[in-house]
């Protein structure tokens, strides 16, 4: 395994961050029903993942019902032990119970929040803790000085933001500044060779304040597979096979995603590995990057997905992924680019 530091931090964190969003055994309320593991193959993953090297593990207050998968992971680490062998990361933002206050980025969900986690996780602290979407209602000084607090109180390390927009992130730094806060080290957001929108503002913003960007679904759902292809049935028990993500995979089918997949299946091909492990490895090459989030729901798809790290993608090949996806440039990028040749 390789290890990168954690976004502007100075702990070091595996380069495939283990995502435990599919750990236990969801219900039908859950949006991981039928998309995940059972308790038994999730401690499975968990072992071998360690035995890996894989120290950087992510969750999230809601994935499951009721804090299932960080129950999961709490539940592992007090049979196993080597807590202190993991960068435990988790968030919250979204709705864990029916009042007004269950939800959001306030300093009073926050607090709260953390000490479910903690519990749950069954820690003493929280090494990455993250708001999971930016939250309209709160002030960014008062989402900041609730985690700088938490740093200083000893629950959580460091922290980090989820699904923010650019001029959002921006301004919780400057918040931080202005209050003599700890800050963000990290931003956890969408990204994959058929999702690049980052590159325009956010990457720009990431490389020049020192954050990392931690890439969720790095593989856009298990389109970029090698599953699916074009004008095929989808194969039975996949994700997109059931009715609830159909409309996912009819969003990603436009001709420029099928050109990317096209151009991706003949990468893999050329460099004898699987299309999975191709297009990890893609994002590990690319500016800001900290780590991808690489979420499994077998041992064997750990296996598979790790791989990347070792894969020496040949600069060609890099070059004629990047181009192949690369995002049109609205004004006023596209402005920006024929001026200046960059923004």
């Amino acid at each position: 395994m390789k290890y990168r530091n954690l976004g502007a931090s100075g702990a070091r964190v595996s380069e495939i961050c283990l995502g435990a969003m599919t750990f236990g055994e969801a219900d039908a309320h859950s949006m991981m029903h039928r998309a995940s593991a059972s308790e038994d193959e999730s401690r499975a993953i968990m072992s071998r993942a360690l035995e890996l090297g894989l120290n950087f593990w992510d969750t999230a207050d809601v994935y499951g019902q009721d804090g299932l998968s960080e129950r999961v992971i709490g539940g592992w680490f007090a049979r196993n032990g080597h807590r202190d062998d993991v960068v435990l990361a988790t968030k919250c933002r979204f709705g864990m119970g029916p009042g007004p206050n269950d939800r959001g980025a306030s300093r009073y969900h926050i607090k709260r929040a953390v000490e479910g986690s903690l519990r749950r996780l069954g820690t003493d602290r929280i090494d990455l803790y993250q708001i999971h979407m930016q939250d309209a209602r709160a002030p960014e000084e008062e989402v900041v000085r609730a985690l700088d607090e938490l740093v200083r109180e000893g629950k959580i390390i460091y922290f980090g933001a989820s699904n923010y927009a650019a001029y959002r992130l921006v301004e919780s730094l400057w918040a931080a500044d202005r209050a003599g806060a700890n800050r963000f080290v990290t931003l956890q957001a969408q990204y994959s060779l058929i999702e690049r929108s980052l590159e325009l503002e956010h990457v720009p913003a990431l490389r020049r304040f020192g954050l990392g960007l931690l890439a969720w679904s790095p593989l856009a759902g298990g389109f970029l597979t090698g599953k699916y292809r074009r004008g095929e049935a989808v194969p039975e028990g996949s994700r997109f096979a059931q009715d609830r993500h159909k409309q996912r995979l009819e969003r990603h089918g436009s001709e420029r995603n099928w050109r990317v997949l096209a151009a991706l299946t003949d990468v893999a091909a050329s460099h004898g590995a699987t299309s999975a492990q191709v297009a990890l490895a893609w994002v590990l090459r690319r500016p800001a990057v900290t780590s991808a989030i690489l979420g499994v729901r077998s041992v064997a798809q750990l296996e598979d997905g790790i791989k990347a790290v070792d894969l020496a993608l040949a600069d060609e090949s890099v070059a004629l992924l990047t181009d192949v996806g690369a995002p049109a440039l609205p004004y006023p990028y596209e402005f920006l680019k024929q001026v200046d040749g960059s923004w």
